[in-house]
């Protein structure tokens, strides 16, 4: 997969160009399609995970082909203080955050029985706790440049009651609720916050969980008969973060090709 300038397969936003975009969990899956989308647009893009080399890989792959060369660094988003510092890092090089997609999230199966306190926590700390915090610490700078984007990461499975993610979905949907209220303190600073809700997204993670009959279980449920790529997921986002959508805040985007 090379990355392309935009074409008419692809949106071009000019207010993106240069802009600071900083993503969780950019080094896999969907969170790859959004650093490749981003730098396309001539995006400063900045991510952070704990996949080190498929994230030097990527970082790799575009350097030579994106207007800026992504910013890869480790960070455990378990750890408050390691988000604090690292973000802390990434402002000081480039001057600052404009847009942050938080899309890291772990949605590892368990059931009620085997749930314990300790891991109740850990399922927390990795699918809603890092989002608060991760914006806590880049909305200074984005009041000082007069606004910016929050793009939160959520999740059809809570929508949809699926078995064996009752932590994963409390957490996604807490989420939603998350975003609400971000944007209602933040609105003021001209900081707008939304979540898109990702349907079943085909990634090598998704494809450990389900056969081929469940994948076309899947399709059959949708009202589009076709599997939802990372890429869809990301062509959300572009726009979200993008002056087209100054006005979109505190609201819920489903990419599920319908599948309610």
């Amino acid at each position: 997969m090379n990355i392309k300038s935009p074409t008419a397969e692809h949106a071009a936003y000019p207010s993106l160009a240069d802009k600071r975009v900083l993503v969780t969990g950019g080094g896999a899956g969907i969170g790859e399609a959004l650093v490749e989308a981003f730098a396309r647009q001539g995006a400063h893009v900045l991510f952070i995970d704990i996949l080190d080399v498929p994230s030097q890989t990527l970082v790799q792959r575009l350097a030579a082909k994106a207007a800026h060369a992504p910013i890869y660094r480790h960070c455990d988003l378990r750890d408050i203080d390691a988000i604090r510092r690292t973000i802390a890092q990434l402002e000081k090089e480039v001057g600052g955050v404009d847009v942050l997609i938080n899309n890291a999230a772990n949605d590892d199966r368990h059931r009620v029985n085997d749930v314990t306190p300790e891991y109740w926590d850990e399922r927390i700390a990795i699918n809603l706790r890092h989002l608060f915090f991760a914006a806590q610490a880049v909305v200074p700078g984005m009041r000082r440049a007069g606004g910016g984007a929050i793009i939160n990461l959520g999740s059809i499975s809570w929508h949809l009651g699926l078995a064996d993610l009752v932590l994963y979905q409390t957490a996604k949907a807490g989420i939603e609720g998350l975003t609400r209220g971000l944007a209602r303190d933040l609105g003021p600073d001209n900081i707008r916050v939304n979540t898109i809700v990702p349907g079943n997204v085909q990634t090598p993670r998704q494809q450990q969980w389900y056969t081929a009959e469940e994948e076309k279980e899947i399709v059959s449920a949708q009202c589009l008969k076709a599997r939802i790529q990372p890429e869809d997921v990301a062509a959300l986002a572009l726009f979200l973060a993008s002056d087209d959508a100054r006005m979109c805040t505190a609201q819920q985007y489903f990419v599920d090709a319908g599948w309610r």
